[in-house]
Parts: structure tokens; sequence; C-alpha cells
């Protein structure tokens, strides 16, 4: 009976893949994407927070985030309707609260 090897095979014509220029590549998708739907939503909604009402400027605009209603950060209709401009308090507390609320009801386990 023959010994089989379980050393990984060499494919010939392959040729090795840049696991850093993919990671790279993916983050400045990511990176532009959230971008243009954040130009947007700024645009469309204000530089004010949809649930507390503090009100940005320029200096103070970076504290501003927007948030996607459904959770889905490829969700992006140009309309702006999936997305709400919070700052990053309410932001946090949006997130919270959900968190919270699978750990009460056991969704998390």
């Amino acid at each position: 009976m023959a010994t089989r090897s379980f050393r990984p095979s060499r494919r010939r014509g392959r040729r090795p893949v840049d696991v850093d220029a993919l990671v790279r590549e993916a983050n400045e998708a990511a990176r532009a994407r959230r971008q243009g739907y954040r130009e947007r939503s700024l645009a469309l909604h204000g530089w004010i927070c949809a649930r507390c009402a503090r009100e940005f400027d320029r200096a103070s605009l970076h504290l501003l985030t927007v948030h996607h209603k459904d959770g889905n950060h490829e969700n992006n209709p140009s309309d702006g309707s999936n997305w709400e401009n919070l700052c990053v308090d309410c932001h946090e507390a949006e997130h919270s609260r959900g968190i919270l609320g699978d750990y009460l009801t056991d969704r998390d386990r």
C-alpha cells in the first residue's frame, strides 16, 4: 500500500494571491462607499442629529455619523430613505439598545 502525502499540491499555472493587495482594495472600496453615502446623507438631511437635534458645524462635523435604519450598510438608496444622521452618542445608544434587547430576550444565545 502506498503512503499518501498530505502536503499541499503545487498547481501549475496559478499565481500566488497577494492578500495584502486584496485587503487594501477592499478597504479602499469600503472607504469610498462610506464617503459617498455620508456626503449624500449630510446634504439631504442636514448637519443635525435626528434624535437629539444637536446642530453641527464644520469643526464638529466628524461627530455626526450616518445610521442605516435597516442595519444593512450596502443598502444605500439615493433618496436617503435608509439613512439618518446621528451624533456619535445617539448612534452608540441606538446600537447598544439592540444589543441590550437581544441580551434581555435571550436572542443572543
